[in-house]
């Protein structure tokens, strides 16, 4: 039954936060970000296969040959918490944009800070978009990936695919590195903000890497493929 197999994963879930957490801030200032990086994602494949026996979620993922060898800005819909950690695990090392408010939750935001990612102040959007390039373009620089999730918000699975700020475009146009789209459903199964969670095989499919040298070109191309590809899976 989804309720009871909810309740098993949330238990396990919260309850495997207390050693990954002791483990990452143990190693904060003896490992790199990337090392640190593959230690949360080993945490990260253990909680998805717990979903996967507890609560029947699966997944295919499609278009891995698609994946650059260079560092790219990842780009994604955005429908809850799967693909947040599941993005992790396919992009090593990558910076993720997230709310500022993340941070503060109690052992997860402690974890996730030693992640270095990128916050944003959703209330500045103006000040959050220089913020994104400026430090964007340093993390890539350095070797990471960006992953953002252009739409803003987490949005229903019936609402399709929202607007994408230009984040994605003036990061790709002035780094010279390619935008990878991607589309998925997992918001089918891994409801957003909701507790019980469905059986059924999340879909992620993965694009070719866009390049240009217009921001708002790459942004739409971006959007188009994810708009049109995620019509076909969901």
């Amino acid at each position: 039954m989804p309720l009871i197999g909810s309740i098993v994963f949330n238990v396990f879930f919260y309850l495997s936060l207390i050693p990954i957490t002791a483990i990452i801030l143990s190693l904060y200032l003896f490992i790199s970000t990337k090392n640190l990086q593959k230690v949360g994602s080993i945490w990260i494949r253990v909680v998805l296969n717990a979903l996967k026996i507890f609560c029947g979620i699966g997944w295919k993922v499609e278009g891995v040959e698609n994946i650059p060898n260079t560092p790219c800005i990842v780009v994604s819909n955005h429908q809850g918490q799967w693909e947040s950690f599941f993005l992790q695990t396919l992009f090593i090392p990558s910076t993720s944009i997230i709310k500022k408010e993340l941070l503060y939750i109690p052992l997860f935001g402690w974890a996730l800070r030693c992640m270095k990612p990128i916050t944003l102040n959703r209330l500045n959007k103006v000040s959050s978009l220089k913020k994104v390039i400026k430090k964007g373009l340093i993390r890539l620089k350095k070797g990471f990936s960006i992953i953002l999730f252009p739409e803003g918000t987490r949005i229903s699975p019936d609402k399709g695919i929202q607007s994408f700020a230009n984040s994605c475009g003036l990061l790709s146009v002035k780094s010279g590195l390619p935008v990878l789209p991607i589309c998925h459903n997992s918001g089918r199964y891994w409801k957003n903000r909701k507790f019980i969670k469905y059986p059924g095989e999340v879909v992620l499919r993965i694009g070719e890497p866009i390049l240009g040298t217009n921001p708002k070109n790459v942004t739409n191309d971006a959007y188009n493929w994810v708009k049109n590809n995620y019509k076909e899976i969901s």
